[in-house]
Parts: structure tokens; sequence; C-alpha cells
């Protein structure tokens, strides 16, 4: 669903609150309160997300099943306020509080989803070369660190706060190496991926994205628990490095 549906729901959501004030204006019994249950709030990020956060076929709603429950909010707050620009996602959590979107992001962190099939491969042999060289050694000769280094030998990300890469459309993550280089993404000081996703060229952008897109389901999704791997950047959503 694209960003013609999302505003197309929040068009009929403000048209459902007119017309209640105009009932209640008119004497009216106002209509019954919507619940106010996890499924209730959720029930616009199930339009592009999936349900239980497992995703869709399109290349730009990613996986939120099962992701760090402190790096889905940290993603909330930078739509919230500004650090990550999507423009539904930007109205939709406006006027959300900190404990709301806690909530949200603790929901789908306890999700536990089966990973999709990965897309058939169509980068060449020596290009996923290049990506899997990049994700598990990095290139120490330009200061770029192994994307291992902080998300885990198997890709899983680490509690609390740094996300699993697996399960992602190629064209999803090249965007967003693109998003944190080019500074149209960002974060708290120090901005680790930033520094990082500048020193690579298009080429290590789309290495990366292709052979991490290749990639099947890990034996055990979860992330490795905090404290488990000692990050070679400090980075500011990252607590306690």
């Amino acid at each position: 669903m694209g960003i013609r549906s999302v505003l197309l729901t929040l068009v009929l959501l403000a048209g459902s609150s007119l017309h209640a004030l105009h009932a209640f204006a008119a004497g009216e019994a106002p209509a019954e309160k919507a619940p106010d249950t996890m499924q209730a709030r959720v029930l616009g990020c199930a339009a592009c997300h999936g349900a239980q956060g497992e995703g869709t076929s399109n290349d730009y709603y990613p996986r939120l099943s099962g992701k760090p429950a402190g790096y889905l909010y940290n993603q909330l707050l930078a739509f919230r306020d500004g650090r990550r620009k999507y423009p539904p996602m930007n109205y939709l959590l406006a006027y959300l509080p900190d404990p709301y979107l806690m909530k949200i992001a603790e929901y789908f962190a306890a999700e536990h989803l089966p990973f999709p099939t990965p897309a058939r491969v169509t980068a060449d042999t020596a290009t996923l070369a290049l990506g899997k060289s990049l994700i598990n050694s990095g290139a120490a000769s330009r200061k770029i660190p192994a994307c291992a280094a902080c998300h885990g030998a198997a890709l899983t990300g680490m509690e609390p706060a740094i996300p699993g890469l697996l399960g992602l459309h190629s064209d999803y993550i090249s965007a967003q190496l693109g998003a944190w280089r080019y500074g149209t993404r960002t974060t708290l000081a120090p901005d680790c991926m930033h520094d990082i996703a500048t020193k690579l060229a298009d080429r290590d952008i789309t290495a990366i994205a292709a052979y991490l897109a290749s990639l099947p389901a890990p034996e055990n999704p979860a992330p490795v628990a905090a404290g488990s791997l000692k990050t070679p950047l400090v980075c500011g959503t990252v607590p306690n490095q």
C-alpha cells in the first residue's frame, strides 16, 4: 500500500472525527469510542508493514517483527521528531507521546514470525563476493568496520537497539544506506551509521544490499543479548557502550 492509501486512511479518520463533533453539536448521542487496545494502536502500521509487522512484498516497507524494542522505539522517535523523513510516518506519529510509542515498539519486538523466502539473486558473483567481504570483514584501509561487528555474526542484531539486517529487500537496504550517507536519515550523535555510509562507494552499497538480501533466515533469528558484542564505534542510540 503506497502513500496515497495511507493518506486516504488519515483523511477518513479525520472525517470520522468531524462527524462526531457535528453529532455532538446537534445533540446526538456520540458514537461508541474505539477501544484502546494494541490491535487498535497498530492498525495504522499494519496497512504498510503487515498485521504483525511481518513486512510485505513492497520493497520499501520493511519487516518490524522481532527487531529489538529499543531500535524500533528509536525509529518511531526519529520519524516523530523529523530525523527520518517520510510524510505518512511523520504525520502519523506527530503527536504521539513517548510511552505510547514504546508500547508499539514492544508489541512488534515480541512478534516472531517466519522470514520470507529470499528474492531471486540477480547480482553477479563479484558483487556478492564484495558484499560478503564488507559485511564479514569490513575494509580496514578505508576505516570501514564489518557489519557483523555491530549486527552480530548471524546479522540478527543486538539488544536493546541494534537491528537485524536479514529479511529485507535489497532496494530498501541500499535506500537506507544512501539516506545515511546524504544525511536524510539521521540519529542522535554520534551518528555512527552516517560516518560509515559516507565511506561507502556506490558499488559497496549495491554489493552489501545484494548480499544481505540473498541470505536465508538464520536458524535463531533473535538478537543477541545486550553486551554480547564490543562494537568498534560509539553510536548515540546504543546505550552503555
